[in-house]
């Protein structure tokens, strides 16, 4: 057995190390080894930034050159890139709903933003939390909700045990008592049940509140799971950081993307400063593509939020662990936001007994499983659906028609193959129709306004044209000079 091994300065050569000596000298230490309570092995911390309608290509590690991300990039240093990475929906609140169950959100009828007929989150799913809380983790939500506004569907019903944040799709990044913050308004902010005030500017109070909540509570694992609204409308940003970017074609965007960047840093640099970063799990990703009216940018990536088109789901997606998994790697595999909540379940030591749609990263990451993680990913919003099979992927609008891309060859989706790859269209076609087989209608729909929106712009990117609506009042417009 090698466990000891004594190395003898030649100056010492004359020094003799008896027989006796060093069994006597092994014997005690494996005595006391077999008196000491060896600790058991610490499950990590597990954090998720999810942040809200970012572009594609706007951080320095998705290669954008004008803004500033300096703490991203430098977490993105040290994690795995999922290069090929999805979100199961193209709005805010159904994608987080498939990240928090780890199920496509069509299992029980959650595929669209509120509208017509909205409920919210399903009370009879499991969220992450819920599992997490019972394996002993204390869990904290910061920032936007958007799941529902119903006493049962409160982040402190669905297993976390500290909120702070507001309920809605969005609001201002400032204390504003007349509009966002008016008393019982679902957008202001609360603490657990209690509305509360704020000061300074929103994005650098979720950083600050999360830093606190990880200062009392690094003795024991936890989880966080962070969204703040940055960088969703409205356009805002405080007065040091706009002038910082002064001139800047995209200003406010820079703006906010710079104090995003820099809450981040807030909550890295709480961990070290705890002694706990290496063995914390983060997760970084978007809740969809980058949006129309936010001076984002998806490019090379065709769309943007609300459509089917990779830049409405495919989205920069980081898991960091520095204690366990390699830094600076690029994954290529076909990755989901569903995958965040069977990975979490796997480092935590939680057996998946439950009915996931997602898959354990980790083999994958460390090349134990070789094959693709998902050579099928599915999304559907109303009357438009897709289906991603390994580079293939189909598109289908109801009542209008389909496209066939070849992702390798056309990440920019504007070759359509339906009449040269006939065998894989049918293939693509029966695996969507099988898939929905089994998936609930949809409770509600964004109403026939935002319904009307998103087909025409579905009918423009599949033709290759330019968008013609954007918004309700483009659409009024539209219809207005049609109708002349």
């Amino acid at each position: 057995m090698n466990y000891f091994k004594f190395n003898i300065n030649p100056k010492f050569g004359a020094f003799a190390v008896s027989k006796a000596m060093i069994i006597l000298l092994v014997t005690s230490i494996l005595i006391s080894f077999s008196f000491k309570k060896i600790p058991a092995k610490t499950p990590p911390n597990i954090i998720i930034i999810l942040i809200d309608d970012a572009g594609y290509a706007d951080f320095g590690f998705m290669g954008s050159k004008d803004l500033l991300t300096p703490n991203i990039d430098a977490l993105t240093a040290q994690s795995v890139c999922f290069t090929d990475a999805h979100v199961t929906a193209t709005v805010c609140s159904p994608s987080r709903a498939g990240l928090l169950t780890g199920k496509y959100q069509q299992r029980f009828g959650y595929e669209c933003n509120e509208g017509d007929g909205y409920t919210g989150l399903d009370t009879a799913q499991i969220l992450l939390p819920s599992l997490l809380k019972a394996k002993g983790y204390t869990t904290a939500a910061f920032g936007k909700w958007h799941l529902g506004f119903e006493a049962n569907q409160h982040p402190l019903q669905k297993g976390f045990q500290h909120y702070y944040g507001f309920l809605a799709g969005g609001r201002s990044y400032f204390y504003k008592p007349l509009v966002d913050d008016k008393v019982g308004s679902k957008n202001a902010l609360y603490e657990n049940h209690k509305q509360v005030k704020f000061d300074g500017y929103l994005t650098d109070v979720l950083g600050d509140k999360a830093v606190d909540f990880i200062e009392q509570n690094s003795k024991q694992p936890f989880f966080i799971y962070w969204a703040p609204n940055a960088v969703h409308t409205p356009m805002e940003a405080t007065q040091e950081d706009m002038e910082m970017f002064a001139k800047h074609p995209r200003q406010k965007l820079a703006a906010m993307t710079y104090a995003l960047d820099r809450s981040i840093g807030k909550i890295i640099n709480g961990l070290k400063k705890q002694g706990i970063y290496e063995n914390t799990l983060i997760f970084f990703l978007s809740d969809n593509g980058g949006a129309h009216n936010n001076q984002s940018s998806n490019l090379p990536l065709k769309g943007f939020k609300g459509n089917e088109f990779e830049a409405g789901h495919r989205i920069p997606f980081l898991a960091c662990w520095p204690k366990s998994l390699a830094a600076n790697l690029a994954y290529k595999g076909i990755t989901s936001s569903l995958d965040i909540f069977p990975t979490a379940l796997a480092v935590a030591g939680i057996n998946n007994n439950y009915l996931l749609d997602g898959v354990n990263l980790l083999p994958f990451i460390t090349g134990k499983n070789k094959k693709n993680p998902h050579p099928e990913l599915f999304w559907r919003k109303d009357k438009i659906a897709a289906v991603r099979y390994n580079e293939y992927k189909l598109i289908h609008v109801d009542g209008f028609g389909d496209r066939l891309y070849n992702l390798n060859n056309d990440l920019a989706e504007s070759n359509d193959l339906c009449t040269t790859e006939p065998a894989i269209y049918k293939k693509l076609k029966e695996q969507l129709y099988n898939w929905e087989k089994d998936k609930l209608s949809p409770l509600w729909t964004e109403g026939p306004v935002w319904d009307s929106i998103t087909y025409m712009i579905h009918e423009d990117l599949m033709n290759n044209k330019k968008v013609r609506v954007r918004n309700p009042a483009e659409l009024e417009k539209f219809q207005s000079q049609k109708n002349k």
